[in-house]
């Protein structure tokens, strides 16, 4: 893999093997570039979150990876708001594929040789000087490249070394999630759900559903799963009894799916008894272990430092109503790699570059983030008698500009696409 012009290829060093560092290690090796992913996890992730919306960038970015798209996922043509007593009260043509964390990771995966893809290495330091760029594990390995990406999610340790104001802002509500094996789901609950991206909309409350693929990918009729999340708001004071787990442990940021505790469980089924339409109550009745995550956003003032970048959730963290984590993370790796092709430019020009067209998509994808999630939260009437209340926080303005990418382009059709 030499570049044009040198007599070997520069090398990246890529920091995080969730999907940012996967589509970076991918892309960057396909522009000629020597690039190796460390994790810091002893084995591989598997089952971070469940399902997935995509959208027209992150198909964009599976095809320059070189990704597989077979069976990606499953195509929904519709979307659709049920009020209390279960009826539909409206409904949005809307042509999406979605598909799971795991599918995704399995196809990117596949493009990452096992030779470069390192599993334990915690990152503790990173050098920098004009000629390149020096990384610390703390299991004493050292490696030196001529640049280094932060794709290592919202906890950032690249970010903490460069940014260490910037933390996580909690948004004051949780996300409660899981998974349905089809099977097992009732037929009113079925026929009411499944097949489409499925809402259910009380003031301060979002319910949302949607089918994904079944064990290793099963696109069956009766394998597959659906998709179920409830986001409940949550004052700051309240959070930190949330976050003590079945252990005892007290937990920072977030919580460990199986430490999530069992009177937790029990009082989100109780509350899913007294407020949910029957069809999304039936399904959260068989989801053996619901779990749930506090929602934090933020932005950064750079995301290039030199020879040092960070991308996908390193370098802004948006709310997942718009449903662009992956995409988001992708695309900032399909810059990336655009960026550093050339290698007559400068690492650090390039990276400068990248900084420049990135890092206001990031402002924008955070921005649209809030604005949906201002639905969750308390507000006046003067709010509500505002211009763009109606715009995203109606029934049908929710389900034109949830999980849809339609806003970073220059219009936004009439569908939302």
């Amino acid at each position: 893999m030499k570049t044009i012009g040198s007599s070997k290829p520069r090398r990246a060093l890529v920091i995080g093997a969730s999907m940012a560092g996967l589509f970076a290690t991918a892309l960057l090796r396909r522009a000629g570039w020597d690039a190796e992913v460390y994790e810091r996890t002893p084995v591989e992730l598997f089952g971070r979150g469940a399902g997935i919306v995509t959208h027209d960038e992150l198909l964009q970015a599976l095809e320059l990876s070189g990704a597989l798209l077979d069976d990606l996922g499953i195509a929904i043509d519709e979307r659709i708001a049920l009020g209390r007593d279960g009826q539909v009260v409206d409904r949005l043509p809307f042509k999406q594929i979605v598909t799971s964390w795991d599918r995704l990771h399995q196809i990117m995966r596949a493009t990452v040789p096992d030779d470069v893809h390192h599993l334990g290495h915690d990152l503790v330091s990173v050098e920098q000087t004009a000629e390149g760029v020096t990384a610390r594990f703390a299991n004493g390995r050292v490696e030196q490249a001529d640049i280094l990406i932060g794709a290592d999610g919202y906890r950032s340790v690249v970010r903490q070394h460069y940014l260490p104001e910037v933390q996580p802002i909690y948004a004051e509500y949780v996300i409660w999630r899981g998974v349905a094996e089809e099977r097992d789901i009732p037929e009113a609950a079925h026929r009411a759900l499944f097949d489409k991206l499925a809402f259910y909309l009380p003031a301060h409350n979002k319910v949302i559903g949607y089918p994904i693929a079944g064990a290793d990918n099963d696109l069956r009729a009766e394998h597959r799963r659906f998709n179920w999340v409830w986001y409940r708001p949550l004052p700051s004071p309240l959070l930190k009894d949330m976050l003590r787990g079945e252990d005892g442990v007290e937990y920072d940021l977030s919580i460990p799916p199986p430490k999530v505790r069992q009177e937790l469980i029990d009082g989100l089924r109780r509350a899913g008894d007294a407020f949910l339409p029957p069809a999304f109550n039936d399904v959260l009745g068989r989801i053996k272990r619901p779990f749930f995550t506090p929602i934090y956003d933020f932005t950064t003032p750079q995301i290039a430092f030199g020879r040092v970048a960070l991308i996908g959730d390193a370098a802004a963290l948006a709310r997942p109503h718009i449903g662009m984590g992956v995409s988001k993370a992708a695309s900032d790796a399909v810059v990336l790699a655009e960026c550093l092709t050339d290698p007559n430019i400068p690492v650090a020009e390039a990276l400068a570059r990248f900084n420049a067209i990135r890092l206001p998509i990031g402002e924008k994808t955070v921005q649209r983030s809030r604005n949906l999630g201002a639905y969750m939260l308390p507000h006046t009437p003067e709010d509500e008698a505002g211009a763009d209340w109606d715009k995203f926080h109606s029934i049908r303005g929710i389900l034109m500009h949830t999980a849809s990418s339609a806003f970073l382009r220059a219009e936004e059709p009439a569908d939302g696409r």
